[in-house]
């Protein structure tokens, strides 16, 4: 795992210098860190679910300033049209046409704050956005940045004012996390004047474009050897022959798994996949992608039926 030709500094350490100046920020989440910078380096989208006051925004910032890419912020709320997400055209009378004029989208990193707060027809106007990364307005396709992601931050689907995300739109997010609350050393910290928000303001990106392409490159190579993929099949199998779902992992949230696992291996410094890598990416890369047939079985307690019920070894 080497550098960029054009730096002495290696992966490893663009990515340890990446995962520092994100824990400065979010105190005492090195592992929600962790897999919000995995899930952006195998080039997927990120949902962030929590309650109010957790940090989804603040987190959604930093990874903006430290991959050092163009970002818009979108606040989603319950008036939000889809035309001021992806743009609308305009007559311009002076040229006696139409003229376009370019959404948010049209950017690096597109931070949708409270995405949930909207409506489902304003929530779909990025799925193309977000699968195909184009937008089509008017009967005309306009391609995206090339380097395009979707932070998006929701609060929890029993906060009043909200509208659950269609599973078309969910299964697009290769990566959900929570937060969660922050541990006593964290929260004392806070309590005592550390403020995340002066932090923000003096992040600065870690990487060039270039090295996040080489980056984003070295993800691909990270080995998974022939037993870890019969693991992971013998997963996704157990999830479509069990009763315990309405629908088994489709192959794309397969894949999704397997390149975020590859992604969760290159952020320790590993060139392989290892089985616990599999176990620990499957709550944020499929357990929001797997619908329990009985409404009180949540999805946690699903996944840890699965990883203890399927052996590791061949």
């Amino acid at each position: 795992m080497s550098g960029n030709p054009s730096t002495s500094k290696t992966i490893p350490d663009i990515i340890a210098s990446m995962t520092h100046s994100l824990n400065g920020v979010l105190l005492g989440k090195e592992t929600s860190v962790k897999l919000a910078l995995a899930c952006l380096l195998a080039k997927g989208h990120l949902l962030i679910e929590d309650l109010p006051g957790m940090g989804k925004t603040t987190l959604a910032h930093g990874l903006a300033g430290v991959l050092g890419l163009d970002f818009q912020r979108i606040q989603f709320t319950s008036d939000l049209l889809p035309g001021d997400v992806v743009g609308v055209s305009i007559f311009n009378p002076k040229i006696n046409e139409f003229e376009f004029r370019p959404g948010p989208v049209f950017t690096q990193i597109l931070l949708a704050d409270e995405i949930n707060r909207t409506s489902p027809k304003t929530q779909s106007a990025l799925l193309e956005a977000m699968s195909e990364n184009q937008v089509t307005v008017d009967g005309v396709t306009r391609q995206l940045e090339d380097h395009f992601f979707v932070i998006a931050t929701q609060n929890s689907q029993h906060q009043t004012g909200t509208f659950p995300l269609p599973e078309s739109q969910l299964d697009r997010f290769m990566m959900r996390i929570s937060l969660g609350y922050p541990t006593p050393e964290s929260e004392r910290q806070l309590l005592e004047g550390v403020d995340p928000r002066q932090t923000l303001k003096t992040l600065s990106s870690a990487l060039s474009i270039k090295q996040l392409e080489a980056i984003q490159g070295t993800v691909g190579k990270i080995v998974a050897s022939d037993q870890l993929l019969d693991y992971l099949q013998r997963l996704i199998a157990y999830t479509r022959e069990t009763g315990d779902f309405s629908h088994g992992l489709s192959p794309r949230a397969a894949l999704a798994w397997l390149h975020c696992s590859k992604a969760w291996a290159l952020v320790h410094s590993r060139k392989h996949v290892l089985p616990e890598d599999i176990q620990q990416l499957m709550l944020p890369v499929v357990g929001h992608r797997l619908l329990p047939t009985e409404q009180e079985t949540v999805a946690r307690n699903a996944v840890e039926k699965i990883i203890a019920s399927v052996p590791v070894v061949v």
